[in-house]
């Protein structure tokens, strides 16, 4: 396990982790630690506690000859394979060079000249600073907003491209000028390419695909990563993002994921084993200028508490496929993975194969914090329902729909469930109580065994909620994995997420979530991209209520061009418990998509109720996407 903190609930993510991994810090770290290492063992001036993560993300670094403390309450104790000491002897030390484990250090380095040794070199890890044209805020080094970063699995080869889509959203929250530094990654962990893309102004689309990335730099076949920094950002300081994987040959392999979640986890979890004519494959990226070392990262069957691990090494920034049958052979669907990363990678994404057709997702954090929580089963009527995980139902009479409910926290050892099934028009139409599930079941729900044939004809949507008729624990963190399948062309498509509270004045800690205030989160800003090559985008927008709320949404989509100017405006209404299929050419037309252009997108805004969305394109092919939508 990495000795490194990414991300924590309440206060997000870990500013220093990220300057400390940056691909660009990570190169200036393995040149300071060569320096050092030239003169002999260093000493390390570490009043923050950051020397562990230090150690373990810079490649190179020498021994350490002593680790010097602030806080006497640290004095004395075990700290990166030495035992700390007072600053106060730092002039006894041996050691050719003192290291500084800190950014902006220069006055703390003014304070300790006069106490070095002799000959003592003093360095900082300012000489690890991304350059200064790359800070939104140089005056501060370890503001969250110098690191909006994230990665993008990305691929160019064996007839599939991958195509990365967003809006310049930072505007919003009043950004200037705004410009990405990305660079990219193959396999064994090389850069093919390193690169600025220029952001037009408010609300700009952004697309960057495989095939034009590899055009433009003469690439040979490609998979791997791409690391995304945008640089001038505002707001958010996470690079989100659409990742469409597309056949550019035959058309029968399409599929679409969410953003990468910026930061390493320990666990993560809702990994399908594979059914008896599919194969499974679990791209291992790691986030890291260091190798991961073997048998470092392991599977196991979710809730079996044993693991097997992956016996080789990961080199620094590559790519692995895990074919999860080498490893858990006999394992088949509807058995679950638990993956125990530790830390090394950002969230991965898998690839089902089968027969000539694959579509890929992502697996979810699996948290570590999290203790069941008894009040939930007591919640006060005003919250209804409570927790919702809503999910797509699309039209049956093509489509078929099963949900897989994942644990997703270690504490989880049971899932009291019921599974609630609307119409378009928010009327109820199916209510199944599925009972208390153990952490290693696997019982996946098939909604052709719980409707009639004609039922859900053009749609809808169901709800797992929680039901404790049965007994069991609760802690708010519900997941699940919905799988959908073409019943024509057999192509299939899964998306997975997790349950919030939706649309009520009553709040319970966190929930209704909000993207920006205090809950409750009242209000709806959500992305869709277009398609392009002849696929159709579509979104599924459902009008989740844990209790009863407006009878309809009062929903806009506001069609915008790549400059980010709205074409057309087109007003949606959505009964409460209820969805909409929207199919983005059915609404505009032809002609205004084209308008559009690459690049376009669509804002799907509400300010009167929170909307939950997935999203997805089909093509000619049979082939088609689902993923859930996110926000800003």
């Amino acid at each position: 396990m990495l000795p490194i903190e990414t991300f924590d609930q309440k206060q997000g993510g870990n500013v220093l982790y990220k300057a400390l991994a940056h691909p660009l810090a990570a190169e200036a770290l393995a040149t300071l630690a060569a320096r050092l290492a030239a003169r002999g063992p260093v000493a390390v001036v570490d009043v923050d506690g950051i020397l562990p993560a230090l150690a373990a993300l810079a490649p190179g670094l020498p021994p350490l000859a002593d680790v010097f403390v602030q806080d006497v309450r640290t004095i004395g104790l075990p700290r990166a394979g030495s035992v700390t000491r007072p600053l106060t002897e730092l002039g006894a030390t041996r050691a050719p060079s003192v290291l500084i484990a800190a950014f902006d250090a220069a006055r703390l380095a003014a304070r300790l000249t006069p106490l070095l040794p002799a000959g003592a070199e003093l360095a900082t890890l300012d000489a690890a600073r991304l350059p200064a044209a790359m800070l939104t805020n140089p005056a501060r080094y370890l503001d969250r907003l110098n690191f909006a970063t994230n990665f993008a699995f990305f691929r160019d080869a064996d007839g599939l491209s991958t195509r990365l889509v967003t809006a310049n959203y930072w505007s919003g929250y009043g950004a200037g000028a705004l410009r990405l530094w990305l660079r990219l990654f193959d396999a064994d962990g090389r850069v093919l390419a390193t690169w600025e893309e220029p952001v037009a102004g408010d609300g700009a689309g952004i697309v960057i695909d495989s095939a034009a990335v590899r055009r433009r730099f003469g690439l040979p076949a490609f998979t791997g990563q791409l690391f995304l920094h945008a640089i001038g950002a505002a707001g958010h300081d996470v690079v989100k993002y659409a990742l469409d994987t597309y056949s550019g040959t035959t058309g029968a392999s399409l599929s679409c994921t969410h953003d990468a979640n910026a930061w390493p986890a320990a666990l993560y979890a809702g990994l399908p084993a594979p059914r008896p004519d599919e194969r499974v494959l679990l791209w291992l990226q790691n986030s890291h200028a260091v190798p991961i070392p073997p048998g470092a990262v392991a599977l196991g069957r979710m809730g079996a508490e044993t693991a097997v691990a992956w016996p080789h090494a990961v080199a620094p920034f590559a790519s692995v496929a895990i074919d999860c049958a080498t490893l858990l052979p006999g394992l088949a669907w509807p058995a679950q993975i638990e993956l125990s990363a530790g830390q090394h990678v950002v969230r991965p994404r898998y690839e089902v194969v089968r027969e000539r057709r694959t579509h890929i997702a992502h697996v979810n954090v699996e948290r570590t914090d999290l203790a069941p929580d008894p009040a939930i089963a007591a919640l006060p009527a005003g919250l209804g329902r409570g927790f919702l995980l809503p999910f797509p139902v699309l039209p049956r009479g093509r489509f078929r729909t099963v949900v897989l409910p994942t644990p997703m926290a270690t504490t989880q050892r049971s899932l009291p469930l019921r599974l609630d099934v609307f119409d378009p028009a928010g009327e109820r139409v199916a209510a199944h109580v599925i009972g208390r599930l153990a952490r290693d079941h696997a019982c996946a729900i098939d909604l052709d065994t719980l409707l009639g044939p004609d039922a859900l004809a053009a749609g809808g949507h169901a709800e797992l909620v929680y039901d404790f008729r049965d007994g069991g624990e609760a802690d708010g963190w519900l997941h699940a994995l919905v799988r959908c399948a073409d019943r024509r062309s057999g192509h299939e498509a899964e998306t997975s997420f997790g349950a919030h509270m939706f649309n009520t004045l009553l709040t319970y800690k966190d929930e209704p979530q909000s993207y920006s205030g205090p809950p409750p989160g009242l209000s709806t800003r959500l992305f869709l991209r277009l398609g392009g090559d002849g696929m159709r985008a579509f979104t599924l927008l459902i009008y989740p209520a844990s209790a009863p709320w407006r009878a309809q949404s009062e929903t806009r989509l506001v069609l915008h061009d790549r400059a980010g100017r709205a074409l057309a405006d087109s007003p949606l209404a959505i009964a409460c418990s209820g969805s909409a299929l929207v199919f983005a050419d059915a609404v505009f037309g032809a002609e205004a998509l084209r308008a559009a252009g690459e690049g376009g997108y669509v804002i799907v805004r509400d300010t009167t109720c929170r909307l939950f969305g997935y999203h997805g394109l089909m093509n000619a092919a049979g082939g088609f996407s689902l993923d859930h939508m996110f926000g800003f």
